[in-house]
């Protein structure tokens, strides 16, 4: 699934997104996919803890961004 993503990320850039707003755009996502396979193979609650936390800054970062432009 992160290598959708990375594609994903290729593709926004060829569409003329710069390379950190992609990257915020999909980080979140990605994070939170992070954090469901660590829950999903049964690893201890702060590697799924983790990720999710930090996709909160992250997501605030891009509506931040997003709002300013």
């Amino acid at each position: 699934m992160l290598g959708v993503i990375a594609l994903e990320l290729l593709w926004l850039r060829r569409q003329g997104w710069s390379m950190a707003t992609a990257a915020l755009r999909l980080a979140p996502g990605m994070l939170m996919l992070v954090a469901l396979r660590a829950a999903l193979t049964g690893l201890d609650w702060p590697w799924v803890a983790v990720p999710l936390i930090v996709s909160l800054p992250v997501h605030l970062a891009d509506l931040a961004r997003t709002a300013r432009s």
